[in-house]
């Protein structure tokens, strides 16, 4: 059963809901997939008497394979998000429109993403099908449950965090294709994150305490929802150590940003509970610079230390 505070917030931004999704509607670009893949370089497996993929075959760099398989095994994970958003949500009136328009225009990205990889040969297909599947079967469960506030406020950021991926994974990949591949999908993740992080501005207004409280909640359990990924914790390391992700752009370029657009740290009217809130939020983000700037000070020790030997 939804909470009484869902309810309310459900109710009350029923008018929000629509002006968002019709600006969006307004904003978001028609594209197609097949457009961005080059189809002239694809050539047959051994299945039907080609050559399977060798590491010779792929051109984008190491760290960026496993930048692109994370980014697609998250996309595989859509009917799990689907599923959690439509129950947070619901499927009625302009809430249940976005939900399937938002779900239909996230399609698309596995879809680019997939084909590029596969004709492009940028990546091993058997292992990124034997990883699809067990990546899937696990499925996906929100942290929060389906506390709506909760769930807008972790959508908010991590539809930021998954364009900053994007756009620095087809940075990273030296593929000029690639790169403009993946800023089209980091172009559609950004206008989902303006809808989100615009529902939760008009949340504050509705119900300031219990925002506040949720959006200290997923600030500080935060992770990204291809954590179950095998291997995850690795392939992280690689890819905050090539730049494309790291503590650094969590702090500066997606929390930042969204919290200054609520205006959370000049925000008045809030009771006890919701100045405690803001007192823990500004706390936590003062120790995840500091750890941010302990872990650039030694990737940059280790990267003096690889040129010097080399």
């Amino acid at each position: 059963m939804p909470e009484a505070i869902d309810i309310k917030v459900l109710h009350e931004l029923d008018g929000v809901v629509e002006k968002e999704l019709n600006r969006h509607l307004s904003m978001a670009k028609e594209w197609f997939p097949h457009e961005y893949v080059p189809w002239g370089q694809g050539r047959d497996f051994a299945f039907l008497g080609g050559e399977d993929w060798s590491p010779e075959d792929s051109k984008v760099s190491p760290e960026s394979r496993e930048a692109l398989l994370v980014n697609l095994l998250t996309e595989d994970n859509l009917p799990g998000y689907h599923a959690a958003i439509a129950r947070i949500m619901g499927k009625e009136g302009a809430w249940g429109q976005w939900v399937h328009r938002w779900t239909a225009e996230e399609n698309r990205h596995g879809i680019v993403i997939r084909d590029f990889l596969t004709v492009t040969r940028a990546i091993d297909p058997v292992v990124l099908e034997r990883a699809r599947m067990q990546h899937m079967e696990i499925g996906y469960e929100p942290d929060h449950g389906d506390k709506m506030l909760h769930g807008l406020a972790y959508v908010s950021f991590q539809e930021l965090a998954t364009r900053v991926s994007h756009r620095n994974t087809g940075k990273a990949s030296g593929d000029a294709l690639c790169e403009q591949m993946m800023q089209r999908v980091a172009a559609d993740e950004n206008l989902h994150m303006i809808f989100y992080r615009n529902l939760i501005g008009a949340a504050f207004e509705v119900v300031p305490n219990e925002a506040m409280k949720a959006v200290l909640e997923v600030v500080k359990g935060f992770q990204m929802p291809g954590y179950t990924i095998d291997g995850f914790l690795r392939k992280s390391v690689a890819i905050a150590n090539a730049g494309i992700y790291d503590l650094r752009l969590h702090h500066d370029d997606v929390l930042m940003p969204v919290l200054r657009k609520w205006k959370v740290f000049e925000m008045e009217g809030l009771d006890g509970e919701g100045e405690k809130a803001r007192t823990e939020l500004s706390e936590f983000l003062a120790t995840l610079d500091a750890a941010a700037k302990k872990f650039e000070e030694r990737r940059e020790a280790r990267r003096a230390r690889i040129a010097a030997r080399a």
